[in-house]
């Protein structure tokens, strides 16, 4: 089983990979089907059901666009965040031009009903969408599931495997096991690895420039963070940070501990463009975007010696390991907490900076396996079920662990007592033992405790209470 690098690094909108982006892809992928099924001049009426952390979390975490941008065709790669208000404008007039179909009659009070109370058998992030006709006639009904990080299956798939190569390739793994053993029988790093399969699945001349491309996407939003000044959206009244920040960086004194401030001005950088509904790069989902591209930077800026050969091996690396909490367990917050979303990006930053700074393949397994360990049971709790507290400073955190966890690793010999394959077990039970309302429902934690401003700014949605 394999899963590529542009699976797990995909340029998308904020601010949510399984709110956000994958919905609005099961939502273009349904509109397909009904104009595949040659039901077009048949439909009359779409309705969509959000249930779960969908539900419960959707009108913060912009779903509801979401679906609406998907339905009229738009692409998370793509799509202009500045269409979507005048899109969401027009459908005050009841009518919505469906992908390939045409207008359709769409009642967003009425025919966008939030589920948060009920979960559908497989997946906290269910919907379904449906078809009717001029009489009511329900002519198809669909369920998909937003998995994280922008992944989204159909019911009939839920028991296939998440297998994103088309093609055989050379080194396929399942386990960190697996994959350090490769590395020696090939003699052989997790980047060259990866990089092989890469070649297997894509035209060779292109792995290398898409890679650079991608963090070419990911500097270009800690940039655009750094520029973006005001409150975020959502009714919390957060304020953006990063530019102050980076203005006080030009000018201030230099001390030991400056490059601390920068990976925290990157990472503050992207989650406050994720927050905003911006471009960002799935890494490996939205709420934990900040990370990867932080620890990147820093290794831009100051590790010597580093050069595109190096990002391109880190983002290499990086996506190994994240294929492993993929295939083992989950990065969906919805389904293990943020501990699957930040842990699993924490462990593939540090993965990727030991790898580029010279780590065997044993000292890069331990680097993500001490990342992980310490983001074991970690809640996801949004306040007003926006991505912004404790969603953004969490980025910054987990970035400077990130380093601190392949620094770590690259003082040992790789040998440690914990597997890298049982970290991630051990997140996966502790998933399923966790608390539903500390999985992405803002039901518990932060989200209740907190009182010191409004909730999520509301949307004329129908809630449907079970």
């Amino acid at each position: 089983m394999t899963i590529s690098v542009f699976e797990l690094f995909r340029v998308g909108i904020g601010p949510s990979s399984s709110h956000t982006v994958g919905p609005m892809r099961a939502a273009r992928s349904f509109a397909q089907r009904v104009a595949d099924h040659d039901l077009r001049a048949e439909v009359g009426r779409v309705r969509v059901h959000l249930y779960g952390s969908l539900g419960a979390t959707g009108v913060g975490h912009g779903t509801i666009s979401a679906v609406v941008m998907g339905l009229v065709g738009a692409e998370p790669r793509t799509v202009d965040p500045d269409d979507i208000p005048p899109t969401m404008a027009r459908l005050a007039s009841g009518r919505l031009p469906l992908f390939g179909v045409g207008d359709v009659a769409f009642d967003l009070e009425h025919d966008l009903v939030l589920h948060p109370d009920t979960t559908l058998p497989g997946h906290p992030n269910g919907m379904q969408f449906e078809a009717f006709d001029a009489n009511d006639t329900l002519l198809i009904v669909h369920r998909s599931y937003s998995v994280g990080g922008g992944f989204v299956v159909d019911e009939a798939d839920l028991d296939a495997p998440l297998d994103t190569a088309t093609v055989p390739v050379p080194h396929p793994f399942r386990s960190g096991q697996e994959l350090l053993e490769r590395c020696a029988a090939e003699d052989a790093s997790i980047s060259a690895l990866q990089y092989a399969n890469e070649r297997a699945l894509h035209p060779q001349a292109d792995v290398r420039a898409d890679l650079l491309a991608i963090w070419h996407a990911m500097r270009a939003c800690i940039e655009r963070g750094c520029r973006g000044e005001g409150e975020l959206p959502g009714g919390l009244g957060v304020q953006r940070r990063a530019a102050a920040l980076h203005r006080r960086l030009q000018t201030q004194h230099v001390d030991p501990l400056t490059a601390m401030d920068w990976v925290n001005l990157a990472a503050l950088a992207v989650n406050e463009e994720n927050a905003a509904g911006g471009r960002v790069v799935t890494a490996p989902t939205n709420g934990a975007a900040g990370i990867v591209p932080a620890v990147l930077y820093y290794y831009e800026r100051f590790v010597p010696g580093s050069d595109d050969d190096g990002i391109a091996n880190f983002l290499l690396t990086a996506a190994a390991i994240g294929a492993l909490f993929k295939m083992n367990a989950s990065i969906s917050g919805a389904e293990v907490g943020c501990q699957g979303e930040v842990g699993s990006a924490c462990a593939m930053a540090a993965g990727g900076l030991a790898q580029v700074m010279g780590g065997s393949p044993e000292q890069v397994e331990n680097a993500a396996e001490i990342a992980l360990e310490h983001n074991l049971g970690l809640t996801c709790d949004p306040i007003g079920g926006l991505v912004q507290v404790p969603c953004i400073e969490r980025n910054a955190m987990a970035a400077i662990k990130a380093i601190n966890a392949a620094r770590l690793a690259l003082h040992g010999d790789g040998s440690h007592l914990v597997p890298l394959d049982q970290a991630i077990a051990t997140m996966r039970d502790t998933g399923r033992d966790m608390h539903e309302k500390y999985k992405e429902t803002a039901r518990g934690g932060l989200a209740v405790t907190f009182r010191g401003g409004p909730a999520a700014v509301p949307v004329a949605v129908s809630y449907v209470e079970c």
